[in-house]
């Protein structure tokens, strides 16, 4: 049977600066397939590279040739020393490597459990293998089941159901109050990185206004302009308390910069519409006794980091279950590779044409009223026909030549004959 093998490093067994060294432009992966399947040891292979890792995924005739080649192929990015890449990198085989792909693409092996980005990378690294003709019939099942099961972890588990980073963390919290942010207007107070990331997080929920307030206005201008927003001078922050409904303050003031009394007379303004303030600064822009008014809601950067560790906590207990459909899609893509070799193929076929000839025999031998030596006599026939039958595709089977030949053709039978359901 060949062998899948996979060699990579990734976050967990290497710094950035060598994840960097070995990184792949979409032009230069092509390339480095192209080369690696001119390489006789590998039949297929498919090479992704993402900012958290990069991994060689291979069927390889001759398992130790295909893991040369790909230390090779990665050795000669940036002529790395053999010394420095062999202690980051991880080699997985059959199995392991089919297990490690499924995790990978359910982001369960990612930096952030359950991100979404990941799968989109192994699809389009999959994109790069077909136009560089180095996947295959091995490879293409495989990643089509990655695909399947990555579906299947994040629809049957809470996987990516939970925020875990702050800046979402924050944006869960307002809808929590507000039940939905369409429409609901956000005021920036500073230009705080974490704040930032909020905003575009904001903006996917359907916002009406981005208002932003800096001490610097031609800083807050261009910020605003990114965001499509609004520049506010800081002397007119009073009156943006008014009209906003989120206000993320992220600036480096030394105290607060919103207090109980500055917000007591922009409530009553409000006529009882909730105020969300998220607070990523630190030090504290914002006095947590605000939350003391009514229809007011403070959340500092510890509070948003508890709900982000009990997040985390509770994608953990999810993935678990995602580990259990990788179990089992595992299994059956053994399976599957298993029928690929010709005698089992031979053998299930034999079977299939039996099954069918004898769910046939009996209903026919049923409604003619067949006596039993009737039924024995047609069964030996059947039995000799489908031998018969059967004898030059056996043949063919089993002299084709070229062992690529003989997998593609395997493959064509089962799928031909619905072996596999």
């Amino acid at each position: 049977m060949v062998d899948i093998v996979l060699i990579g490093i990734n976050h967990k067994t290497a710094p950035v600066e060598l994840r960097e060294c070995l990184a792949f432009a979409a032009e230069e992966a092509e390339e480095a397939l192209r080369r690696l399947v001119g390489d006789p040891a590998v039949r297929e292979a498919l090479l992704y590279s993402t900012c958290n890792r990069v991994e060689l995924l291979m069927a390889a005739e001759d398992r130790d040739g295909a893991l040369a080649a790909g230390r090779g192929l990665l050795a000669a990015r940036n002529r790395l020393s053999p010394e420095l890449l062999e202690g980051s990198l991880y080699i997985h085989e059959n199995d392991e490597a089919v297990r490690h792909l499924f995790r990978v693409a359910s982001s369960l092996d990612s930096l952030v459990v359950g991100e979404p980005q990941i799968l989109g990378q192994i699809k389009e690294a999959y994109r790069q293998a077909l136009r560089a003709k180095s996947s295959g019939v091995i490879l293409n099942r495989l990643m089509h089941r990655a695909f399947f099961v990555a579906k299947r972890v994040r629809t049957e588990t809470g996987i990516g159901g939970h925020a875990v980073s702050v800046s979402y963390a924050a944006v869960e919290l307002g809808r929590k109050i507000f039940g939905d942010l369409a429409g609901k207007r956000v005021l920036l107070i500073g230009a705080g990185e974490m704040a930032e990331l909020a905003v575009e997080h904001l903006l996917r929920q359907k916002v009406a206004e981005i208002l932003v307030a800096n001490r610097t206005y031609e800083h807050g201008l261009e910020l605003a302009r990114r965001f499509q927003g609004r520049a506010l001078r800081f002397e007119d922050l009073p009156a943006a308390l008014t009209e906003a409904d989120i206000i993320l303050s992220s600036t480096g003031a030394p105290g607060f910069i919103l207090t109980r009394d500055q917000i007591r007379p922009v409530l009553r303004h409000r006529r009882n519409r909730p105020l969300f303030f998220i607070d990523i600064a630190v030090p504290r822009d914002i006095d947590p006794d605000i939350n003391r008014l009514e229809n007011a809601y403070v959340y500092d950067i510890d509070d948003l980091q508890g709900v982000v560790e009990e997040n985390r906590q509770d994608r953990m207990k999810e993935a678990v279950k995602g580990e259990r459909l990788i179990d089992e899609a595992v299994v059956r893509f053994r399976q599957w590779r298993e029928g690929l070799e010709v005698v089992p193929t031979i053998v299930a076929l034999h079977r299939k044409l039996e099954a069918i000839g004898e769910q046939e025999l009996r209903r026919t031998a049923q409604s003619r009223r067949w006596a039993e030596e009737d039924v024995e006599a047609a069964r030996r026939m059947l039995a000799a026909f489908i031998n018969k039958a059967l004898h030059e595709p056996t043949v063919f089977l089993k002299r084709q030549g070229h062992r690529t030949d003989q997998t593609v053709s395997v493959d064509f039978v089962r799928k031909l004959f619905r072996l596999d359901e």
